[in-house]
């Protein structure tokens, strides 16, 4: 899938899993589950909870995401 097909939503980190995953609660109140993506994980951009990010969906399966960008605070 291109990556013009995602959806992205902005959203806040509230939890570090295991794995690489991380807890990501979302402005419509909707908590999923979000990895980071591969730009972020080649250039060691690290994400700590409290941090806002831009979160990417793929329209067919909303329960999971891709961090793929980290805002300035």
């Amino acid at each position: 899938m291109a990556k013009d097909d995602l959806v992205s939503i902005d959203g806040k980190v509230v939890e570090i899993k295991g794995g690489g995953s991380y807890t990501v609660v979302l402005e419509n109140g909707v908590s999923v589950a979000a990895k980071l993506c591969g730009k972020m994980k080649k250039f060691s951009i690290r994400i700590v909870p409290g941090d806002r990010v831009t979160v990417a969906f793929s329209p067919y399966d909303s329960s999971h995401g891709l961090i793929m960008f980290r805002h300035k605070v």
